[in-house]
């Protein structure tokens, strides 16, 4: 069984974030980066129904050079080979343009599995698995869970709300989004480490995968007019009336619109 797994390198945890002087993204220089946790996630279910049904898992990355270190790092966990999509600007893309980006590179790989973390840490459109699906021509679960393989196909666990759950049965090819929490990840040994420096890392561009705009990139769906802190402000509001009716338009105000009760 051939699974990918689509991973993204996003600003580490602890990062200290900064406005950069355009206005519309954050200032990388002094960033640290690290594999995005929903996608590590996915990266441990794909190892683990490698070792459990044989086969070979792909990781696949977009993004500069330094996406090149979380590819290296899968590779390390366990992942057998790599393909790094070269996007020097793919902060800018929208999740349609990451989508689309993905879907041309894993055409030629034809898998029987992909799978994506259910979510960025840095964005959290939680859109790119679900549009990849759909440009793919895969079904595809979200929020799931727990993977089991069929013969044919595989048995999904989904999360719904309120501590319901949901039980779906899929034919192969599919694409899965994974939730965070659904295993125990591992860390690279020092094997894999060593591994991982003659594991294949193919480097692709939007052009070669023929998805480049006029300008060598994709063209992005959505833009981003600018990004800002969020202002702290302070306000005061006097309840009218007496205190029966000024306790019932306090919990109103803290039921809808706080949402805390």
């Amino acid at each position: 069984m051939k699974i990918v797994v689509a991973i993204k390198q996003v600003p580490a945890r602890d990062s200290q974030l900064s406005i950069a002087s355009s206005r519309k993204w954050i200032e990388e220089a002094d960033l640290s980066y690290e594999i995005n946790e929903p996608d590590a996630y996915a990266l441990e279910t794909g190892l683990q129904l490698k070792e459990a049904h044989g086969g070979e898992v792909v990781a696949l990355g977009a993004g500069p050079a330094r996406v090149a270190q979380a590819l290296r790092e899968a590779l390390a966990k366990g992942a057998d080979r790599a393909i790094h999509i070269e996007e020097e600007d793919h902060g800018a893309l929208d999740p349609l343009g990451t989508a689309r980006l993905l879907a041309a590179a894993l055409r030629s790989e034809a898998p029987d599995l992909v799978l994506t973390g259910l979510e960025s840490d840095d964005l959290g459109y939680g859109q790119t698995g679900a549009m990849l699906a759909e440009l793919l021509g895969l079904p595809h679960a979200s929020i799931v869970m727990h993977v089991e393989k069929l013969d044919g196909g595989i048995r999904v666990k989904c999360e719904l709300e309120d501590g319901w759950f949901q039980y779906v049965e899929m034919p192969l090819p599919a694409l899965l989004t994974i939730q965070s929490g659904i295993s125990e990840l591992r860390y690279a040994t020092l094997m894999g480490i060593k591994k991982a420096r003659t594991k294949e890392v193919r480097r692709v561009t939007a052009a070669d995968l023929g998805v480049a705009g006029p300008e060598g990139a994709p063209a992005a769906s959505v833009t981003i007019d600018r990004i800002y802190f969020p202002e702290h402000t302070k306000r005061t509001q006097v309840f009218e009336g007496n205190p029966r009716e000024a306790a019932a338009q306090l919990v109103e105000k803290l039921r809808f619109e706080a949402r805390i009760i």
